[in-house]
């Protein structure tokens, strides 16, 4: 399908990414969103050492370069931005005290700071552009946990499935996407999305899993998008999209709820 059709809710939220500047971001949400990333550093430093960490961080050692643009935090060592992005989101939720939007029940600071501050480092981005990235991520990963619904909750970790597409917006919009651009970007960052609570039954690994793939799938997602690489339109509200496979209660409008006025990235809290 084309992605012409512009009253697609997944369509008006990528225009909505793609023309938002810094400037016309509230002062307050831009204060805000600054408290947010302090908080979030402190929680990816506190990481450190947590066997999960090491574990894909030996991963990112093994498979990735050894030396790179971008910083892994807890150790400073540094590699390139997909993996940094990777081992970082891991870091971020380990004590568990990243913020958390109660409404979607997402951990936006855990995907979506990792996934920027790589790229960023990466392509010498200033602080506004980060900025503008970050509260990006916050306002799509919010507006798509709102749209799954509780019943996704249930079953799904949301802060591995909305992250992913959180993190591709992000991205997306700091490596300078159009709409066009950010929709395929979303589009394969969606059909990646995953995350499952039965890792609970066992005490599994699998939380700082969920992190790591999210943050590293968004931007596999945006960079090949930038590279001409085709998404699905419609990978959300879709009839074979997430909603379709991943809710029971999904409501389109939540995607595009009051876009431009309600900034839903202030509604989130601090631990």
């Amino acid at each position: 399908m084309s992605t012409d059709t512009a009253d697609w809710p997944t369509a008006r939220l990528c225009a909505f990414i793609a023309e938002l500047d810094f400037e016309q971001i509230p002062p307050r949400v831009v204060h805000f969103a600054q408290g947010l990333m302090i908080d979030w550093l402190g929680s990816a430093l506190a990481g450190k050492g947590a066997h999960q960490v090491e574990m894909i961080d030996g991963f990112a050692r093994a498979m990735g370069p050894a030396d790179g643009p971008s910083t892994i935090i807890p150790t400073r060592r540094r590699t390139s931005p997909y993996f940094a992005a990777m081992v970082n989101a891991a870091a971020s939720h380990v004590v568990e005290q990243d913020d958390v939007h109660n409404g979607s029940v997402f951990h936006p600071a855990a995907v979506i700071f990792p996934a920027v501050l790589a790229v960023a480092e990466a392509e010498g981005k200033t602080g506004r552009e980060v900025l503008t990235a970050c509260i990006t991520g916050y306002e799509v990963g919010i507006r798509v946990g709102e749209f799954l619904g509780r019943s996704h909750y249930e079953i799904f970790h949301t802060t591995g499935t909305a992250g992913a597409v959180a993190a591709a917006a992000a991205v997306g919009r700091l490596i300078g996407l159009d709409a066009a651009g950010l929709n395929h970007a979303v589009g394969s960052a969606g059909t990646q999305a995953a995350g499952l609570w039965e890792f609970l039954r066992d005490a599994a690994d699998s939380k700082q899993l969920h992190t790591a793939r999210a943050a590293a799938n968004g931007l596999f997602a945006a960079y090949l998008a930038r590279d001409g690489f085709k998404g699905a339109a419609r990978i959300l509200e879709g009839q074979q999209g997430m909603a379709a496979g991943m809710s029971s209660d999904a409501d389109p409008a939540r995607l595009t709820d009051r876009l431009g006025s309600r900034w839903a990235t202030e509604e989130t809290s601090f631990k």
